[in-house]
């Protein structure tokens, strides 16, 4: 995806000081490109089922660890689809690469790529794109972007970006039959009535691009249970267990994306109610949350898991790898999550 020089990047910013955000977006052809990249061919015999991972990879700026974690760590085999958020490309921050181009080889998988956001805080980035991915071991044989409806505008957080949420929708040709697949990150920086807003708009569009196909989407959907604007509130879960045991236990009864993808007759993975974000608090600490998950329709669904991406965890790690060597305390800061799913 061709890259914009920092002055015209910084200039398309300015604009949002009184432009509406679809305005200027409009005006950067990459927010509605779908970068697909069929590199190899796909395997030799059909499988029975897919093996599909959601992972947050958090920027991609741990690659060399997060290839490793993901070539040698057992409970995320088979590996078909990877659903990923959260991938850089050209951003000083993870190297300067295009994460998702550099995973796809060395996982020998086809990869497709969406722009989420224009980073504007670092002039230094080559091109400060930042986006979500689908990885198949299966030929991909259209995608599209989804731009989600706006819940919130990044270019007066302090992270400063051009851009908003997104989906990706992708169709895989899985030894002749056609699988719907698609990746999404909803916002976390809003309530649970605007996630159930953009929610419904990628189902609508899954409906209309997969009809009488079998759909796995699967993302970081934020479900925070919370509106993450409010940092009243975000204190409030903190200091109490028993909204911090909402956050795991109830998050359907309150979080009304998930009902709205049960209607539209999606199975919800993981079903049993375990972590899949450390989200860090102030004062020192996390707050698990159960943000990461698989909807799956028109298949049906084997053993699912949540795999820990703490280096604790990770005594599969090959001698001399960049894993082994790691010293930090997570690959990121969301587990994965893992799930069969029978064609």
């Amino acid at each position: 995806m061709k890259g914009l020089p920092n002055e015209e990047r910084q200039r398309l910013g300015a604009l949002l000081e009184e432009t509406p955000q679809a305005e200027v977006m409009a005006k950067i052809p990459q927010f509605s490109q779908a970068e697909v990249h069929n590199l190899f061919p796909p395997p030799d015999q059909a499988p029975e089922a897919l093996g599909t991972l959601v992972f947050n990879m958090e920027r991609g700026v741990c690659l060399e660890e997060l290839g490793d974690f993901l070539e040698a760590c057992p409970a995320v085999r088979p590996m078909d689809v990877i659903l990923a958020n959260e991938l850089d490309d050209g951003c000083v921050r993870s190297g300067g690469k295009n994460t998702t181009l550099e995973l796809a080889k060395r996982l020998e998988m086809n990869a497709v790529f969406g722009l989420e956001f224009i980073e504007l805080v670092n002039g230094e980035d080559p091109k400060g794109f930042h986006g979500n991915a689908i990885f198949s071991r299966w030929p991909i044989r259209q995608a599209k972007v989804v731009r989600l409806p706006e819940q919130y505008n990044w270019y007066f957080d302090r992270q400063r970006r051009i851009g908003g949420r997104l989906a990706i929708l992708a169709e895989l040709d899985v030894a002749g039959k056609r699988v719907g697949v698609g990746t999404i990150h909803l916002e976390n920086r809003t309530h649970g009535p605007g996630r159930r807003a953009q929610l419904e708009a990628v189902l609508a569009e899954a409906e209309a691009m997969f009809p009488g196909m079998p759909v796995i989407l699967g993302g970081d959907l934020n479900t925070n249970t919370f509106d993450g604007r409010d940092k009243d509130a975000i204190q409030a879960v903190a200091g109490s267990p028993e909204l911090q045991r909402q956050c795991l236990e109830d998050v359907a009864a309150w979080e009304e994306c998930l009902p709205a993808a049960e209607a539209a007759g999606y199975r919800l993975l993981p079903d049993k109610a375990t972590a899949t974000r450390r989200k860090p608090l102030p004062g020192g600490g996390h707050l698990d949350l159960r943000l990461d998950w698989l909807l799956v329709r028109g298949m049906e669904t084997g053993e699912s898991r949540t795999i820990s991406t703490r280096k604790e965890d990770c005594g599969f790690a090959r001698p001399g790898s960049a894993l082994a060597a790691f010293a930090g305390e997570e690959l990121s800061d969301h587990n994965a999550v893992w799930a069969s799913c029978t064609l």
